[in-house]
């Protein structure tokens, strides 16, 4: 396969070369690939986690199990204070 890079990315690529890490340009392209391939693994599982989250978020306000938002904040002031106390 040829594949055809723009300047900047050619002289990515003989950088990385440059610093003894890697032997030639295919080194280079197989660790881009599988970091690629890494991150995307680990997007789609933070993804599917996140999708799974805000539907147990919707169920619970179609049970009415919610808590006001004045509440919630009065809640989270109230332990920030008591975190400065015990800190301080």
């Amino acid at each position: 396969m040829n594949i055809q890079l723009q300047g900047e990315y050619e002289q990515f690529i003989q950088t990385r070369i440059a610093t003894g890490r890697y032997e030639n340009a295919e080194d280079v392209i197989v660790k881009a690939l599988k970091l690629l391939e890494e991150w995307e693994n680990g997007y789609q599982e933070w993804e599917e986690s996140t999708q799974k989250k805000l539907a147990a978020g919707l169920a619970s306000i179609e049970r009415g199990d919610v808590v006001d938002g004045e509440v919630v904040m009065a809640r989270l002031e109230e332990k920030l204070r008591q975190a400065r106390e015990t800190q301080g």
